[in-house]
């Protein structure tokens, strides 16, 4: 991995709308970015190229929810995996006191490894170490949940959806496909659904929630 580079780094985020970055919130990104790369070697965290474009692909990719989601301080990650997007938001929601994100991983190893990265940083992150069904109704309702590269959509949905019904609204990274996906769904009529184009390159953020009339398309 390349030295760190402040300036690529700020840039990254000013293009997932995350602007005025603190010296101290920069330098815990990259230590987070830097435990990866440790990690990655025995946990295959990443695909083989994937960190010589971590901060684009990534960490701003992840960031961008922040911005979508400004309001969100305690936020539910599913299929955290390599800590994207939960642990980019934990540190950059670390500011605020009351701000908080879980971790739902199914496997032990990485676990390890989120629990690891997040001590490195100083995140305020809870690492749960199941599947996601067996645990989202025994936690606490968030102000938002993410998923990135999980599940299709009706299994996300069903999972959920118990969390929807009391408040929560999820952000869903997706691909360009998604409007058929959500076409297709059978029961989209339970939810209200606002799609975000991705600042970083094609596809969407998904702004799921309940109890709506109507669900609709940006353009």
């Amino acid at each position: 991995m390349a030295d760190f580079n402040p300036v690529e780094a700020e840039v990254a985020l000013e293009q997932a709308g995350v602007r005025d970055v603190s010296r101290e919130t920069l330098n815990k990104l990259n230590r987070f970015v830097a435990t990866l790369n440790e990690w990655q070697a025995s946990l295959n965290l990443m695909g083989p190229s994937a960190m010589s474009e971590v901060w684009i692909r990534h960490v701003a990719d992840s960031a961008q929810l922040v911005s979508v989601a400004p309001e969100a301080r305690r936020w539910l990650d599913i299929g955290s995996g390599a800590g994207f997007p939960g642990i980019v938001v934990a540190v950059l929601l670390s500011r605020y006191p009351d701000s908080g994100v879980g971790l739902v991983e199914s496997r032990a190893r990485r676990c390890a490894f989120l629990r690891e990265a997040a001590r490195q940083v100083g995140a305020p992150v809870t690492v749960h170490c199941d599947r996601a069904e067996n645990v989202l109704e025994n936690l606490p309702v968030p102000d938002a949940v993410s998923a990135r590269a999980v599940a299709p959509l009706t299994v996300i949905l069903e999972w959920l959806e118990p969390l929807l019904r009391k408040g929560t609204t999820a952000y869903l990274h997706k691909g360009l496909d998604f409007e058929q996906e959500w076409k297709s769904f059978r029961h989209q009529h339970r939810f209200d659904l606002l799609v975000h184009k991705s600042r970083i390159g094609p596809g969407v953020i998904a702004e799921v929630r309940a109890n709506s009339a109507k669900n609709h398309l940006e353009t």
